[in-house]
């Protein structure tokens, strides 16, 4: 029986319990007999100390049951108690072979201690493999999203080094693009890391929002005006208190998620404070997200469309899970939902008083 040392140890104090128990009966018979002939002796005839052969028997009877009795009950308990051990033994034994899908069995749940450590190991064993499964999809996210532009660098620069492409202005903005296509998944990448560690630290101060989400908004102009998009301002002008750089990374995350995936027409920016949050929104005409899909839009590497196939304009999949980040470390949310002209509306809300160097 495996951690036989405890079994044999409850077995042997439960049998050293019942010798006990009958010494110390004999013991306080002897001391009760004493004082009731010091006390009475008229209530005994003739008084023998020691025991006649009937007393012996009785003894020795009594002692062996006690010890049978014990024995029995002493395994029993260990095996009540060594059934969730054993079990919570051998799935550690497991899992660190790399078996995560090990579970101990609680047994007997009326022994709370032992099936509450069966369940805490389970649900040890629970995390350690969901976060191992999201570690591996996410070191697979990351290659993938890696590897189109690294292919496209390596294959242009090859070209430019063997003469195929001739060394104008033309392929070195291409090739400066890739750099910052490049750059801005190392920074969101960044960003969504620090803040799943709870170490995205923010610069917390007064903000002249309006004029910041006015800035973000003069450079994407064109590109929004290149994908058939036009914007409109409808911005409070009072400061709020939030990371600037922080809330310009949102905001262009959310213009890039725009001009990606939207139809052509209106694309509405608003800011306001509304019983003690700060809000900013932004509002495209369509052509929406299906309602059980709006929980996920603000996942890592969750794409709103999924055609099957990967265009050069793609995107990452990590532009929202960045938004999402940025809300909650300022100690809000970010949501999604249906607008009344039929598109999506994304929307960022965080505390008037958020606190400073909030994460």
């Amino acid at each position: 029986m495996k951690l036989a040392g405890l079994s044999r140890q409850i077995a042997l104090t439960m049998m050293a319990m019942a010798f006990g128990i009958t010494f110390l009966v004999v013991l306080t018979s002897y001391v009760v007999f004493y004082i009731a002939v010091s006390l009475w002796p008229e209530i005994v005839e003739e008084t023998s100390w020691m025991p006649n052969a009937p007393d012996w028997a009785w003894i020795g009877v009594s002692t062996l049951a006690g010890l049978a009795l014990a024995t029995v009950v002493g395994l029993h308990l260990a095996r009540r108690i060594l059934v969730p051990l054993n079990s919570v033994t051998e799935s550690m034994r497991r899992v660190a072979q790399g078996d995560l899908s090990a579970r101990a069995v609680a047994g007997d749940r009326s022994l709370g201690e032992a099936a509450h450590l069966a369940d805490d190991f389970n649900a040890l064993a629970t995390q350690l493999q969901r976060a191992t499964q999201e570690m591996t999809f996410w070191n697979a996210a990351i290659a993938h999203e890696l590897r189109t532009p690294v292919t496209i660098l390596r294959g242009r620069l090859q070209g430019l080094a063997e003469g195929v492409f001739a060394p104008d202005d033309t392929q070195f903005r291409s090739l400066l693009n890739q750099v910052d296509g490049l750059a801005r998944l190392i920074e969101d990448l960044r960003a969504v890391s620090l803040a799943e560690s709870g170490h995205l630290h923010l610069k917390i101060e007064d903000t002249d929002l309006a004029a910041e989400v006015e800035s973000v908004a003069q450079v994407c102009r064109d590109a929004l005006q290149s994908a058939g998009k036009s914007l409109v301002l409808d911005l409070d002008r009072a400061p709020m208190r939030c990371d600037a750089m922080r809330m310009r990374q949102a905001l262009l995350a959310l213009l890039d998620n725009v001009r990606r995936y939207a139809v052509p027409g209106g694309v509405r920016i608003r800011t306001r404070q509304d019983n003690g949050w700060c809000v900013l929104q932004v509002e495209d005409d369509g052509p929406g997200i299906a309602p059980g899909a709006a929980a996920q839009v603000f996942t890592a590497f969750r794409r709103m469309r999924d055609d099957g196939e990967r265009g050069a304009d793609a995107g990452s999949g990590l532009g929202l899970a960045v938004v999402a980040a940025i809300a909650r470390a300022h100690q809000g949310q970010a949501t999604c939902q249906a607008s009344v002209q039929g598109g999506t509306c994304f929307t960022l809300r965080w505390p008037v008083n958020v606190a400073h160097g909030a994460r």
